[in-house]
């Protein structure tokens, strides 16, 4: 006798999901079971009148005794994170169900409460995977955002406190693309770029941030008999408009904001709703004159960005000397 599929499926689809929520349901106890080994060793330490000292015996004490009872889970180094852990995250209520203890890994390795609460409310709204949370924090996110915004309105857009309403507050410059894998030191066509990015559209949609919606590829656009192509079109749900990106593979120059100009004004007048907002168009550039942009652009622009792209992660050093370049723009009469 032959089992109906469909039956066969839905039968096969229990067991995968119930299989999933075990293993969801048991690293959340997991989690809580760390926080509260941390709890129970600070509160421990604060008996000893040497709290330092004490608190160092007390770890390698404790793992000394609970690791070849329970494994290497409880080495005196993971005590050191149990810790921390309740020390970054001191109510077990506020803690997410959705993070797994490599979430919470990474988030307790930054070194401000403002990181760590802006990562924590991003990773929690855009489902990130403890990987997709790591490659945002090496990427250094927060930082990049901040070179156009404020820690205030960083953290109201994170928490959804905040609506975002212009494209910088949403918009990074530069953009991180280690995730395509090309080496920094060659030349490529924008073809090359383009195809890249579309090959790694996940990751590169994770990069443009949040809301985002692929539309199409090489859109084409017809004037008065004369044919035009748009790189990469996408919806942003959040700014509840169209955002056009040009890729442009050397220095960016006026005609190419020019050009990119014109797209925005063909969605604006003849793709755009009337609900809607205006278009943003984003140039991808490998290189950029920011004076020749800010003059080449209207002063009341909030619609044209342009970001330098980057094939692989920025270091500390790097984002400090583009800080000191913002900061030089605004101190200029």
């Amino acid at each position: 006798m032959i089992i109906n599929p469909e039956f066969l499926a839905s039968v096969q689809r229990l067991i995968v999901q119930a299989r999933e929520q075990a293993v969801r349901a048991v690293d959340t106890e997991r989690v809580r079971l760390y926080w509260h080994i941390g709890q129970t060793i600070v509160a421990e330490e604060q008996q000893g009148a040497d709290r330092a000292t004490y608190g160092t015996f007390l770890l390698q004490s404790l793992a000394d005794t609970l690791q070849p009872q329970f494994g290497s889970g409880f080495s005196r180094r993971q005590l050191y994170w149990y810790v921390q852990f309740y020390r970054a995250f001191p109510i077990v209520s506020a803690l997410r169900t959705q993070f797994s203890w490599t979430h919470y890994k990474t988030l307790i390795s930054l070194d401000s409460n403002d990181k760590r609460e802006f990562y924590s409310a991003e990773a929690a709204k855009n489902n990130w995977s403890a990987r997709q949370l790591e490659r945002q924090v090496n990427s250094q996110l927060f930082e990049r955002l901040l070179l156009s915004n404020d820690v205030a309105t960083v953290l109201q857009v994170a928490r959804q406190e905040k609506p975002p309403t212009e494209a910088r507050e949403i918009i990074k410059d530069p953009m991180v693309l280690e995730f395509l894998g090309l080496k920094r030191a060659a030349a490529y066509y924008e073809r090359d770029l383009e195809t890249a990015l579309i090959t790694h559209l996940q990751e590169f949609m994770l990069e443009l941030g949040n809301g985002f919606s692929f539309v199409a590829r090489q859109q084409r656009l017809h004037l008065d008999g004369d044919d035009f192509f748009v790189d990469l079109v996408f919806y942003n749900r959040l700014l509840q408009c169209f955002v056009l990106v040009e890729i442009k593979t050397d220095k960016l120059t006026h005609q190419d904001l020019g050009q990119l100009q014109m797209y925005v004004n063909y969605y604006d007048r003849l793709e755009k709703l009337p609900h809607e907002n205006p278009t943003i168009g984003i140039l991808l550039c490998a290189d950029k004159n920011d004076a020749m942009v800010k003059i080449s652009l209207p002063a009341d622009n909030q619609t044209i960005v342009a970001s330098k792209y980057q094939l692989y992660l920025p270091t500390q050093q790097q984002l400090l000397e583009e800080v000191k370049k913002e900061i030089d723009k605004l101190d200029r009469p």
